[in-house]
């Protein structure tokens, strides 16, 4: 049976991986998980698998980093949010990967690939990893995806989807355009994570996505509020960020 382990810091996306390879490829035995660069290196030097999934962005040795480490010892998969930038350097190599979150369609390409590759011995790719490494850094590295409680549920959204973060002293509200969740981390750490070309600071508490903006206005007060497409709530702009709403 063909062998693979996987590498991802976030679980929700190791087990949304496992299930759609299941699903594609029932044969393939998952040998091992792992959570940062530095157990995906241990794990294959120690199961030896035919594949490693690799997330490109993890704590401690990115999967970048973990690939040049085993390159040779086994074929590897980069797993990766990143945008069609990164996504054409991969299609112009011999590495292949899966975007996250998997979509059966996509994967099944993918394992087709895997399947054609098994019999061949590893290559020693560790030039061209170095190089998509480069172009891949050249560009931030912001959020693409949020994992929040929706009550006892966790689920995955994509940041493009979300309509503006707000916090409290406790917990940060995610909403979208149906739902309403709650995330731990404060907006002062989104601010660093995010797009600043698509999230706006407003307040010190609220970070809006400004394709979501309809419009801003003053209330009886003299406070600029903002208009969310499709919501009825407004959100206010405090003194220090009016500035972003000049021209508008």
């Amino acid at each position: 049976m063909p062998t693979a382990i996987i590498a991802d810091d976030e679980r929700l996306m190791r087990d949304q991986l496992v299930l759609r390879l299941q699903q594609v490829w029932p044969e393939l035995e998952i040998v091992a998980q792992a959570k940062n660069g530095e157990e995906a290196i241990e794990m294959v030097k120690l199961h030896q698998p035919d594949f490693a999934f690799l997330d490109i962005r993890m704590p401690g040795k990115t999967g970048l980093e973990a690939a040049q480490a085993i390159a040779g010892l086994t074929h590897i998969v980069f797993i990766t949010a990143y945008d069609q930038y990164a996504v054409e350097a991969f299609e112009h190599g011999a590495i292949d990967y899966v975007l996250k979150p998997a979509d059966v369609d996509r994967l099944s390409l993918t394992v087709d690939r895997l399947k054609k590759r098994i019999a061949q011995t590893p290559n020693d790719m560790s030039s061209l990893i170095a190089q998509l490494s480069r172009q891949i850094t050249q560009k931030p590295n912001y959020l693409q995806w949020i994992q929040a409680s929706i009550g006892s549920e966790l689920r995955l959204f994509p940041v493009e989807e979300i309509l503006f973060f707000q916090s409290d002293e406790k917990y940060t509200r995610v909403q979208t355009k149906t739902v309403e969740a709650l995330i731990r981390k404060p907006v002062r750490e989104l601010v660093e994570e995010l797009d600043p070309n698509l999230f706006w600071q407003i307040h010190r508490s609220t970070l809006v996505n400004a394709k979501a903006i309809d419009g801003v206005i003053r209330d009886m007060r003299g406070r600029h509020l903002v208009q969310i497409k499709g919501l009825t709530e407004k959100l206010e702009v405090s003194r220090s960020y009016v500035h972003l709403f000049k021209q508008m």
